[in-house]
């Protein structure tokens, strides 16, 4: 074997639903220092209960579809709504913390302001293990379901919650629309990917 021979790239494969809860630990540890996220959970014990309903709300459709992926066995998760699927709204709700309920409608309020009219696939979800970051897995996971959209020429959405994670998305194609921000809330960067 040629030790400089490049390694063949990991494959991206659907998330099986007897690994549904394996993906949510994937995006529970990715997202554990993640601004938006722990501002809405700040316990750790809090955000250890609760955050894995949250990705259940905003995954659930994704998993019942076929559209959330992992890559390198769960080193990394995607969790992509196709065009014309919705969030659970009832699901997504009960998974927020009681006594913030102004500032969270606030913060709904602030994406459902950009989310896109046209058909348009959305990320709700994305994130890679920490232990395995810088290895290209959330660009690979990025581009896998990407690709689709300019298959069949259609936008992609979402909204990041970490500004570190803003030129990722760019290289990818995506452009910032604004900042959502409410009450004490941290920024959130909604990002489009036009249809090519």
């Amino acid at each position: 074997m040629n030790p400089s021979k490049p390694s063949a790239a990991p494959t991206v494969d659907l998330v099986a639903p007897a690994d549904i809860e394996r993906a949510v630990a994937v995006i529970t540890l990715a997202f554990s220092a993640d601004p938006m996220t722990r501002w809405t959970y700040p316990e750790p014990a809090q955000y250890l209960a609760m955050f894995p309903g949250l990705v259940r709300a905003f995954g659930g459709g994704a998993f019942g579809e076929g559209t959330a992926h992992h890559i390198a066995d769960y080193a990394g998760v995607s969790v992509w709504l196709p065009p014309g699927k919705e969030l659970d709204q009832a699901a997504l709700e009960a998974s927020l913390p009681q006594g913030r309920e102004d500032e969270f409608a606030a913060v709904f309020e602030g994406m459902a302001s950009y989310h896109p009219q046209e058909p348009h696939w959305y990320l709700p979800l994305i994130g890679v293990d920490p232990a395995r970051h810088r290895n290209g897995y959330g660009g690979a996971l990025l581009q896998h379901t990407l690709g689709q959209c300019d298959q069949d020429h259609v936008a992609a959405y979402l909204e990041s919650s970490n500004p570190a994670n803003i030129p990722l998305y760019q290289r990818h194609g995506f452009e910032l629309l604004g900042t959502i921000q409410a009450g004490s809330s941290p920024p959130l960067f909604p990002m489009l990917r036009p249809a090519r």
